[in-house]
């Protein structure tokens, strides 16, 4: 499995995003501009100009044809997706951690961070068709029972019915996306016990799965945030991700960015860990980067993940056949 090496940007890479037909590659950064590239071969379509500083987060509609990226710029944008032109802008009173689109893309969820006298918050955006009409009013604002705690991802429940939020105070909130209403927290005596970095959402929405700096990745169930498998990785984990073909989760992370300077690479555990879903037991791993990785992200059709990390690249695998003939 030789990877495909992807340097486009300058800075460390926050997130990654496969469109839903698994033929375009979004890739987020802390050089500003988020870039597009082709899944298979690797080779870099465009890139989206127009944020002012770190972009942490997008997301794609489901026909491919808009993003939406959060950025440090305390700005949420619209572009489109096949001219990279931006198309709207939601200015916000402190930075856009967190973005993700609706099913049927007609609203987006937007998370901002604690900033001066302002807490973290969760913003529900209505998405409008046409981006002449699109206005910035928020529909929804949840504001974090810990507000001083940053929220590092917020993602859409089953049917646009909740909302399920995770970040620094280590608990996971489902809240009512009609009313705004709490409905469910995190178990803090099987939850994690330090920042949760990344939360991802299995293809059906049944399950999903957190990344957190106590070095485990937890799998729950999205109805009703029963805790069903922990995989304990030895390094905080970033990233998390969950193939759509087989029963495989790939953690990435790695120790602090402050600390990578002191160890050698070998040691600084910076590989892609694969575990079995079911039996929450390591796999394999694929080494490569020479920093911690910060985003993972499955191709929709699981013939190949790719991985973003400190050290600025990504980095595009395509599985050989022996990796579908996995036994344990």
């Amino acid at each position: 499995m030789r990877p495909i090496l992807m340097k486009g940007h300058e800075r460390p890479l926050t997130f990654l995003r496969y469109n839903r037909d698994g033929d375009m590659l979004f890739s987020c950064a802390k050089d500003h501009t988020p870039t597009l590239w082709y899944a298979d071969n690797g080779e870099r379509h465009g890139t989206f100009r127009g944020h002012n500083g770190a972009v942490w987060c997008c997301d794609v509609s489901r026909d491919s044809l808009t993003l939406i990226t959060g950025s440090a710029d305390q700005t949420a944008k619209l572009w489109d997706v096949k001219t990279g032109q931006q198309l709207f802008s939601f200015k916000f009173g402190s930075p856009a951690r967190s973005v993700d689109f609706a099913l049927g893309d007609k609203l987006a969820v937007i998370t901002t961070d604690p900033f001066m006298e302002r807490t973290s918050a969760i913003h529900v955006k209505r998405i409008a068709e046409d981006p002449a009409d699109q206005v910035s009013e928020s529909v929804l604002v949840l504001e974090s029972p810990n507000g001083r705690k940053r929220i590092n991802r917020a993602v859409w429940g089953p049917l646009n019915q909740t909302i399920v939020s995770g970040g620094e105070d280590a608990v996971l909130r489902i809240w009512d996306a009609e009313t705004g209403k709490l409905l469910k927290e995190s178990d803090a005596e099987v939850g994690h016990k330090n920042t949760i970095t990344s939360l991802t959402k299995a293809a059906d929405d049944s399950h999903f799965i957190t990344g957190s700096l106590d070095k485990t990745a937890k799998l729950w169930d999205m109805r009703t945030l029963t805790l069903l498998k922990t995989y304990v990785s030895g390094v905080p984990v970033n990233a998390v991700s969950m193939s759509p073909l087989l029963d495989h989760v790939v953690l990435g992370g790695g120790q602090d960015a402050s600390a990578v300077t002191t160890t050698d690479h070998r040691a600084g555990k910076f590989e892609a860990k694969f575990y079995d879903k079911i039996l929450q037991e390591e796999i394999g791993g694929v080494k490569g980067h020479f920093g911690p990785i910060n985003a993972l992200a499955f191709n929709p059709d699981g013939k190949s993940f790719s991985s973003g990390g400190e050290d600025g690249y990504v980095r595009l695998h395509h599985f050989d056949s022996d990796y579908f003939n996995i036994r344990i």
